[in-house]
Parts: structure tokens; C-alpha cells; sequence
């Protein structure tokens, strides 16, 4: 079979696989709860977070595990705006990702300033409309 969509999922590689079998037969639990079973998926997931950030030289509590692009994008983007108060201004591309295409349309009509840039025909941004759309 030739797979052509891994930007929305792709195979495990076996190794992690073989890692989360117990967690998807025998050791499942919500790691936020307080009973024994749940404690030591809580202590399996800190240590993943801690092998994550030591391998990209970051703190374990810059970590953060979501369930997928759409949750990752939505947190990133809403996380910068949330540092501007109401001054901040988007800019995106014409052809972004839908989970964020769709959150930054939503926000414009909240009233956030959101500048959609357009793409050339290998769906490149120009770096001078970039340029001009940057604000104060």
C-alpha cells in the first residue's frame, strides 16, 4: 500500500508500538486521577514528557502532549494571541492548515485583526507581503 496522507497520521514506528502496548491493554488509567493504577501512568507519562524535553533541550514543563495537529495548532495560536490582549494581529496564509484557517476566521470575527496572505503557485508566501502586513 502507498500512503500519501502522513500529514494527518502515519504508521507507529514499531519501537513505540512495542512502548504503548501495556498502556493500551493492561496499564490504562487517567494519569490526572489519584487511585495506584493511575499514579503509575502519571509516572509513565512524566517520564516520556522528561525524555522529550532532554531530547530537544527544553524543560519537562514546556512539554505539553495533545491528542493531535488540530488541538497542538489551536493552542499555539490562541496562546500567542493571548499575550497581546485586543492589539494582536494574525498573520496567516491563504492556504493554512483548516484548524487554523477556520480559528482565525472565527477570530476575526470576534474582532481580531487577521491578515490572510496569499500563496504563489508552489503555495509559497512572498516574504515582502510578510513584511508588509508585520504592525506596530
Amino acid at each position: 500500500m502507498i500512503y500519501l496522507d502522513n500529514a494527518a497520521t502515519t504508521p507507529l514506528h514499531p519501537k513505540a508500538r512495542e512502548a504503548m502496548i501495556p498502556y493500551l491493554s493492561e496499564t490504562f488509567a487517567n494519569p490526572s486521577s489519584v487511585y495506584s493504577s493511575a499514579r503509575a501512568v502519571r509516572k509513565a507519562v512524566d517520564e516520556v514528557r522528561q525524555v522529550t524535553a532532554t531530547a530537544i533541550n527544553a524543560t519537562a514543563q514546556e512539554i505539553y502532549f495533545t491528542s493531535g495537529g488540530t488541538e497542538a495548532g489551536n493552542w499555539a495560536a490562541l496562546g500567542a494571541l493571548e499575550g497581546c490582549g485586543n492589539g494582536g494581529h494574525i498573520i496567516t496564509s491563504s492556504v493554512e492548515h483548516p484548524c487554523i484557517y477556520n480559528l482565525c476566521k472565527r477570530l476575526e470575527k470576534l474582532g481580531h485583526a487577521v491578515t490572510f496572505l496569499p500563496v504563489n503557485a508552489q503555495g509559497m508566501v512572498n516574504p515582502q507581503d510578510v513584511e508588509n502586513a508585520i504592525r506596530p
